[in-house]
């Protein structure tokens, strides 16, 4: 038995309906294994701009810090599209990321065998499974660099730096390769090499670690080619790792591979076993409390919370299994469901994953 101390950030849009339902998931693993889970909720995003005038209140960093795990929902919308650059809801998970010293983001993309006609590629490339895996890089690269203004050759200019540490290769690639061990001992190293400083000393550290790391074969792919190779043949791909900037785009394409952003979860881990957790989609404002959102992202993320942060593998897969149960079932939400099929709201869906959960 644990007694876990959660710091919640419902954010924005869809944010405050897909983590509940996730709250409600985790209270009865709690009430089925012997845990109990205090959530201390706390602001960022647009929320804490209207509450407080700040995308990432001073009050919210040192509630987390002060906390085993974080999770959050969804922040950012059309409301706060005018805000300066460096207060925009996004910023609040630039910062969370940094000052939690969260640098590894892991986002698996599976198809549930259930899903398999909801995906948009061919039956015959991905068959009735398809598990992959993005290590992103999260506290490096172009998001963090420096940026602003400047008269150029043709007038005002914007820019944005992208740049790379050994440092923060080193550690985003052993985190990918301890990965690569414990799934098919293959990893694919996403970069723009042939163009980029920073992705030649990107490619030149993870040439280095495959030495600690001989029974895992690395290959490197630019990521044009990686992009292509992604959708026209998704199988061969099983952990990728790469840039902050890349991994972003990477893990909407997977998401759409496997037949809805709505579906994919998220674990942002630093060197120690605490973690962020969230889905890897956005805040939804066009649907926001119309109980239509799919939750199962969020509700994912929790068992990869459960497994990352605390431990517990029996109560991670008794999520897992419970979700994979109720699409067996042909349970959907709109987002998942063919035409014909009845929609469950996202308090329903809840509810059927909660009801399929069992020791």
């Amino acid at each position: 038995m644990g007694n876990y101390n959660l710091a919640v950030i419902k954010g924005d849009g869809i944010g405050p309906e897909i983590v509940t339902e996730a709250m409600k998931v985790l209270e009865k693993i709690g009430t089925m294994f012997g845990h109990t889970f205090a959530f201390t909720e706390c602001l960022a995003g647009g929320a804490a701009i209207d509450a407080t005038g700040q995308c990432l209140p001073e009050e919210t960093i040192a509630a987390c810090k002060g906390a085993d795990a974080v999770i959050l929902g969804a922040v950012g919308g059309p409301k706060w599209d005018n805000v300066p650059g460096n207060q925009r809801p996004e910023r609040a998970l630039l910062g969370l990321r940094d000052q939690l010293g969260l640098f590894s983001n892991l986002r698996p993309a599976i198809i549930h065998q259930a899903l398999s006609a909801a995906s948009p590629i061919k039956a015959e490339i991905i068959g009735d499974s398809l598990d992959i895996l993005i290590v992103r890089e999260l506290t490096g690269g172009i998001y963090f660099g420096d940026r602003g203004y400047r008269e150029g050759k043709y007038g005002t200019e914007a820019y944005d730096t992208e740049s790379y540490s050994e440092t923060e290769i080193r550690r985003i690639g052993k985190t990918a390769y301890e990965a690569a061990m414990a799934r098919k001992k293959h990893l694919v190293s996403v970069d723009k090499a042939n163009v980029l400083e920073s992705s030649r000393l990107w490619r030149k550290i993870i040439t280095e670690l495959a030495a600690d790391y001989p029974e895992v074969t690395v290959e490197h792919m630019y990521v044009y080619n990686a992009a292509m190779q992604l959708v026209r043949n998704p199988k061969q791909v099983v952990v990728i790792v790469t840039s902050n900037m890349f991994g972003d785009i990477f893990a909407d394409e997977a998401s759409q591979i496997t037949g809805s952003i709505g579906m994919l979860p998220s674990a942002s881990l630093g060197e120690g076993a605490f973690g962020m957790y969230e889905p890897i989609h956005g805040s939804a404002p066009d649907i926001a409390g119309q109980n239509k959102a799919n939750p199962i992202a969020t509700i994912l993320s929790m068992a990869m919370m459960l497994r990352y942060t605390f431990g517990l593998e029996a109560e991670a897969s008794c999520i897992e299994q419970a979700v994979t149960n109720v699409l067996n079932a042909g349970f959907r939400t709109a987002d998942i469901a063919s035409e014909g099929e009845t929609a469950l709201g996202t308090k329903e869906m809840g509810e059927k994953i909660r009801e399929k959960m069992v020791k």
